[in-house]
């Protein structure tokens, strides 16, 4: 704008003045997905261990009496078209979340579901809620309204986790009147807002963006039926709690009585099964498998390798790994741009992604990642959450973080439905003795070989037996004994009250 008055900014002819202290607006606009249906339906293959799936202990508790677990998604009350998109993505039968997450959330009952990393907690949600929102099409906003009321809203605290399940929802709702739109910050705000306002029934986004459009009245919650928090251990670390909550209690959001809420997450810390009560009512407490433990299809490996060994060791670790896809994580954004750069100088073709690069940058990254243009990608925090890369062979800390649910998260990018996977850390002295003693007990709980150097750190360590601050992992359903009409325990190995034994699975993008 030129500053000066007497006319409007649509007739000005002068000069105008840029504002040094504010940012351009962000013109990027990402590829649309591809509509071919070989490209969308693409998953990660049923691994050779996949039967393994049917011994992971199952546990429920909530109040009164819950529906029957199924043993087959045809047996769930899904629809011929949500079938079909299923068998398209080669689902052969539901992972043991989705055995009980599907009928749970088909019975109109809350859920909070703590599940291991790679288990198929996004189809959980997206299918049974998919299937319920196409049962009350009467009720989908017309494209020609300007303010758009969707019916499900997903909060993902990440954009690329945000964009994956997007990409999920538009595989499940293939040939239906149902059309999910996605919106996430670093992406034009124009070109997502004419996507809303093309109709928006099925809500994915990251809180601040949702914020935005919510507060420029784009999109009205009055309707929604579906609130889905996922990750929300890491939407708490991330600091995105108040947003969460602003949009939960500041907009038109139905009472938590008029709708459902459903958390999902590999991890449930206290501070969440609090928020859990407070979000959720007469909800169900599923955990699958040992909550905050790895898959045993992951092979681990701690090496003891100080700060100056460490690049040596890895150009010799990706030099005996030949063109597998391995994803390597660091602490700081810097050092992932030189980590990328050096390997490509060393004949490896390496891209990064982190908080600072542009988003186009960070979906191209991705891109070049799953294609296999790159066979290694240096990653910060911003990629370990939620994302699922066909075919990643190892995961490799270069730098260990600072706590053991963020290690757990990010070894689970490999090892998924069944395959094997291998991950390899290193432990620098001086630095990561604060993690050793957890280091030890999730090694031991996963049968892997614990070293004995680290045994010796961990007994002269500081800290609790499993991470920083003693019971973080929410493993357990807080709420007491009393959650009345008939509630209580269920765990699959005792087949009670006809939840199934056999927990077999076979998919699902977690």
């Amino acid at each position: 704008r030129c500053q000066q008055s007497g006319h409007f900014a649509r007739d000005c002819e002068n000069e105008q003045v840029l504002d040094p202290d504010r940012p351009a607006p962000v013109t990027y606009v990402p590829p649309e997905p591809s509509e071919e249906e070989e490209e969308m339906f693409r998953t990660i293959a049923q691994g050779i261990n996949f039967s393994n799936y049917d011994n992971i202990p199952v546990e429920v508790t909530g109040p009164g009496k819950m529906a029957s677990a199924i043993r087959s998604f045809e047996e769930a009350d899904l629809g011929e078209t949500i079938i079909s998109n299923i068998a398209k993505a080669k689902y052969s039968k539901p992972t043991p979340v989705q055995k009980y997450a599907l009928p749970i959330i088909l019975d109109g009952r809350d859920l909070m579901s703590c599940a291991q990393t790679g288990s198929g907690k996004t189809a959980a949600f997206l299918l049974p809620v998919i299937a319920n929102l196409l049962k009350h099409q009467d009720e989908f906003t017309s494209q020609l309204s300007e303010v758009q009321a969707p019916l499900a809203m997903v909060i993902a605290p990440t954009r690329e986790l945000a964009d994956q399940i997007y990409r999920e929802a538009r595989k499940f709702s293939q040939n239906t009147s149902l059309r999910p739109v996605v919106c996430y910050g670093g992406v034009s705000v124009a070109h997502q807002l004419r996507q809303v306002q093309s109709g928006c029934h099925l809500l994915v986004g990251t809180p601040g963006r949702l914020k935005d459009f919510i507060g420029k009245r784009k999109i009205s919650l009055e309707k929604l039926k579906y609130l889905i928090l996922d990750e929300a251990d890491r939407m708490l670390d991330m600091g995105f709690m108040p947003d969460v909550k602003e949009l939960i209690y500041q907009h038109n959001m139905p009472e938590k009585t008029e709708r459902n809420t459903l958390m999902f997450s590999a991890t449930f810390p206290e501070e969440i099964q609090k928020l859990a009560a407070e979000f959720l009512r007469e909800y169900v407490f599923l955990t699958i498998g040992k909550v905050g433990s790895t898959h045993s299809d992951i092979e681990q490996a701690v090496m003891e390798v100080d700060d100056s060994s460490k690049r040596d060791k890895l150009v010799e670790i990706l030099g005996n790994e030949g063109v597998n896809r391995n994803l390597v994580f660091v602490q700081t954004k810097r050092l992932a741009d030189f980590l990328a750069s050096y390997l490509c100088q060393n004949g490896f073709p390496t891209t990064s992604i982190h908080g600072d690069r542009h988003q186009a940058q960070r979906e191209e990254a991705l891109r070049e990642f799953r294609s296999g243009q790159q066979t290694v990608l240096i990653a910060t925090a911003v990629a370990a959450r939620g994302l699922d890369i066909a075919d990643v062979k190892q995961v490799i800390n270069y730098d260990l973080p600072d706590e053991i649910e963020e290690y757990i998260h990010r070894i689970g990018r490999t090892g998924r439905i069944g395959n094997k996977g291998k991950a390899i850390s290193f432990f620098s002295r001086g630095r990561d003795e604060q993690l050793a003693r957890a280091m030890v007990k999730t090694l031991a709980d996963s049968e892997q070989v614990v070293p004995d150097w680290l045994e010796e750190v961990a007994e002269t360590a500081l800290g609790t037996g499993y991470g920083p601050k003693g019971g973080r992992f929410g493993g357990k359903d807080t709420r007491g004994g009393d959650m009345g009409g008939g509630g209580g325990t269920f765990n699959a190995a005792s087949n009670d009250d006809g939840w199934d034994q056999s927990n077999g699975a076979s998919n699902g993008n977690g």
